[in-house]
């Protein structure tokens, strides 16, 4: 179950991180303000993937906790999570260098959701096909 959740985590975290790479060039695109030297491909990879690993040890937990209730209390947990989750881009100072300032909550605040989107976009694919690992 481990490697299974742990895959799940990780492909969780490349499709948001996919996503957020999608999104910030669109943004720039639209915009016309680039916020590269405060976000990049980079730091969106890592940032997505942290917190889809993170977030698939907490649905490990909740499910080995709580069983058949676990992944519902996991979904609730992490929806609130992200809903929290919200005010550290708005909170954000950004440097006196920075162009176009309040632009930067535009970008990043939908890119808040991409984990927990991604996730629940795929967990019922891995539950519905059955993925599981086998190891000898």
């Amino acid at each position: 179950m481990l490697k299974t959740i742990l895959i799940q985590s990780l492909v969780a975290g490349i499709l948001a991180a996919v996503a957020a790479n999608i999104y910030n060039q669109i943004y720039f695109f639209a915009t016309l303000v680039d916020y590269e030297n405060i976000i990049n491909p980079g730091s969106l990879v890592g940032f997505n993937l942290l917190v889809s690993l993170l977030a698939g040890l907490l649905y490990l937990l909740l499910t080995t906790l709580f069983k058949a209730k676990g992944a519902i209390i996991f979904n609730f947990v992490y929806s609130v999570g992200s809903f929290a989750c919200v005010i550290i881009p708005i909170a954000i100072t950004l440097p006196l260098s920075t162009p176009s300032p309040e632009l930067f909550p535009g970008l990043t605040v939908p890119m808040v959701f991409f984990p927990a989107l991604s996730w629940m976009t795929i967990d019922p694919l891995f539950k519905k096909v059955g993925f599981e690992i086998k190891t000898n």
